[in-house]
């Protein structure tokens, strides 16, 4: 049996292991109150249709600050989450903002953003603990539609390479095509993350890979359970393929992380590569294993009243400032490693 405190636990062999939180949220909509050239981000301006002023964007940087800082402190209390992946931010003066915030600096945080082509100007971004994790590369594999298309230009795949406990860890961070586009737009995303994943998994046979995002589907959708190759059971990954823990989350237990219609869909997923995973629970945690997980819920998060009780709390509805967080959930993982 384990004995956590703080960021390590202790067996009753004595061994020590250090436990660390992965985390993902959709922030839905960091925008700042500035015009970026060449990007449609006219509703989040002070004349725009949200009249988005430095009052509303500096509560929105407080809440997700709180809710940031309070990632993976369910078993790491004063320590939280030592990898978040974002998406819906709109550029890096943002990114600053937000790190700058005193709960977010408190903890060190830091992050990985490349500007990209969304017309919209929303980006997916990595943040992180430099105390925990030490990037060393990150390029932003582009979204290729396959059709020729060239002018609907949306998110790429964050890609971040670097070291988490000593071992080599990529974890790419990505936001799919909306459901305002077919089913088979996302399929190519999943289609063209696998291929990534591939030519990593080939070039560094070592790397722990980690997919996370907002793929705007579910862990059943065709998107993650065959393009991508994300199934339900540890037992049925293959090399190459990414062990999908929210499938049973949302398909098992009703759980998810966005609410419509008074459903609940799982959007926002962890997926996991073979060598971060114990399917015979051995418990051999000589590298980085995944250890558990769960959707992140706190009562801030939900809207407390009204027609969407139990829904999360978003920034704006039906064109009213709600001050809240996310029309999303926040996702958590944990991994485990002993320490030497």
């Amino acid at each position: 049996m384990f004995l956590l405190s703080l960021a390590t636990l202790t067996g009753s062999a004595q061994k020590k292991y250090g436990l660390y939180a992965v985390a993902f949220y959709n922030v839905e909509n960091l925008f700042d109150t500035i015009h970026d050239e060449g990007k449609n981000d006219y509703e989040y301006l002070p004349n725009g249709g949200n009249h988005w002023n430095a009052v509303k964007y500096e509560n929105k940087l407080k809440n997700l600050s709180r809710a940031l800082t309070d990632l993976g402190t369910d078993k790491l209390p004063g320590v939280g989450a030592a990898v978040v992946g974002i998406s819906e931010v709109e550029n890096a003066r943002a990114l600053d903002d937000l790190v700058g915030q005193p709960a977010m600096k408190e903890r060190g945080f830091k992050y990985v953003h490349i500007e990209g082509p969304d017309k919209r100007g929303v980006d997916c971004a990595l943040l992180y603990n430099p105390k925990f994790f030490t990037p060393e590369k990150a390029f932003l594999p582009q979204y290729i539609y396959e059709n020729g298309d060239t002018v609907r230009k949306t998110r790429g795949f964050l890609t971040v390479q670097g070291r988490l406990a000593g071992d080599p860890l990529t974890v790419i961070v990505c936001h799919w095509p909306s459901r305002f586009a077919t089913g088979y737009f996302r399929d190519i995303a999943g289609k063209q993350v696998r291929q990534l994943t591939d030519s990593i998994r080939q070039a560094d046979p070592e790397q722990r890979i980690i997919v996370m995002g907002d793929m705007n589907d579910d862990p059943d959708n065709t998107s993650m359970a065959k393009m991508l190759g994300a199934r339900r059971k540890m037992k049925d990954v293959g090399e190459g393929d990414f062990f999908n823990p929210w499938w049973d989350v949302l398909r098992s237990q009703g759980q998810g992380t966005l609410s419509y219609q008074g459903g609940w869909n799982l959007f926002d997923q962890i997926v996991l590569s073979r060598n971060l995973l114990d399917p015979k629970g051995r418990k051999d945690y000589r590298h980085l294993t995944l250890y558990n997980w769960h959707i992140f819920r706190r009562d801030y998060l939900m809207q407390q009243e009204g027609k969407y009780k139990g829904a999360p709390l978003r920034t704006h509805a039906a064109g009213v400032w709600l001050n809240g967080y996310s029309d999303h959930l926040p996702t958590v993982t944990y991994l485990i490693k002993e320490m030497k």
